[in-house]
């Protein structure tokens, strides 16, 4: 079997079992992952970007030489190589959970009941909970949902499709070590410089394919376009400004503002701000809705890219 089919087959089987089985709740490979980068850092971390740029070669290329390695152990077999990047989408990809924790913070608002929700946002993102109301904690869940289907669903497919199973690890590595180094804080700011820059750059092309899509997908396209040129630019992250740019302008709403990251109050543009409203309860549902349109059909994007590409060339 062509390797433009194995990852059609596996990586929607992949995708799929993400749909019905979610994360596991122990054991997942990404949190192993995780640890075993948490074990290196503990070992090399200095307030140095020289030291910090090492600690991303090795973990990122850690991940991606075990993934060309399995990839050749498996090659023979088609079967195995399928099953193989099935099980790489499925460990990479987190739509199911994402879509789990954004609607139980929605059904918590839609109850009336905030203290619930504030105490399942950081399940989701990153906000001091403490400092959002009904409506900020609503807001913060949908630009979760926006940013979080690019960079646990389109992005690893995306460099799924340019670098089979390799490529899939590769991504997922570079996102966590973004989520655990990658962050401006005074520890990080020199040593963690390498893995936010490496994840800009990974999560370029998935980031503007989820815009796209979002256009695409959801009920206003010319809004979302709209709201894209016209406020991505303005955001402080490179790939995540189109992302909610493009969601906030297909969902009808504003995005961005004032919140809070551990204890520092940042004040963000206003995202879509000429043609939205602010964000309610129920516009959790619709983004989650929005958000698995844009993850099914980045799967058909990619798979079917990598199949004319191979045709042209064959």
């Amino acid at each position: 079997m062509r390797a433009e089919r194995v990852f059609a087959y596996g990586a929607a089987a992949g995708l799929l079992g993400d749909l019905l089985l979610g994360d596991p709740r122990r054991g997942h490979p990404v949190a192993a992952f995780g640890r075993a980068a948490g074990a290196v850092e503990r070992v090399l971390w200095r307030d140095d970007r020289a030291w910090g740029a090492l600690h991303t070669a090795l973990c990122a290329g850690g991940a991606v030489a075990a993934g060309a390695l399995a990839t050749r152990v498996v090659r023979p077999s088609p079967a195995a190589s399928v099953a193989l990047t099935g099980a790489a989408t499925w460990a990479v990809v987190g739509g199911t959970s994402l879509a789990r924790e954004a609607r139980s913070i929605g059904r918590a608002l839609e109850a009336g009941d905030v203290d619930a929700a504030r105490a399942r946002l950081p399940h989701l993102c990153g906000r001091d909970p403490q400092a959002l109301d009904a409506d900020g904690i609503a807001r913060a869940v949908v630009e979760s949902v926006a940013e979080n289907t690019s960079d646990a669903v389109v992005g690893a497919l995306v460099w799924g499709a340019v670098g089979g199973v390799p490529g899939l690890l590769g991504f997922r590595a570079v996102n966590t070590l973004d989520a655990m180094v990658g962050h401006r804080s005074p520890k990080y700011r020199r040593y963690g410089w390498a893995s936010a820059r490496l994840d800009d750059l990974a999560g370029w092309p998935g980031a503007r394919l989820t815009a796209v899509l979002a256009a695409v997908a959801g009920g206003d396209p010319r809004g979302a376009v709209r709201a894209w040129r016209a406020d991505a630019a303005r955001h402080p992250s490179p790939n995540a400004g189109p992302v909610e740019a493009s969601f906030a302008g297909a969902l009808g709403v504003r995005l961005g503002g004032t919140l809070s990251y551990g204890g520092r109050v940042e004040h963000r543009p206003v995202l879509n701000g000429d043609g939205g409203r602010a964000v309610r309860a129920t516009d959790i549902e619709r983004a989650v809705r929005l958000s698995r349109r844009v993850s099914w059909l980045a799967l058909g994007v990619c798979a079917g890219a990598r199949l004319l590409g191979k045709g042209r060339t064959s």
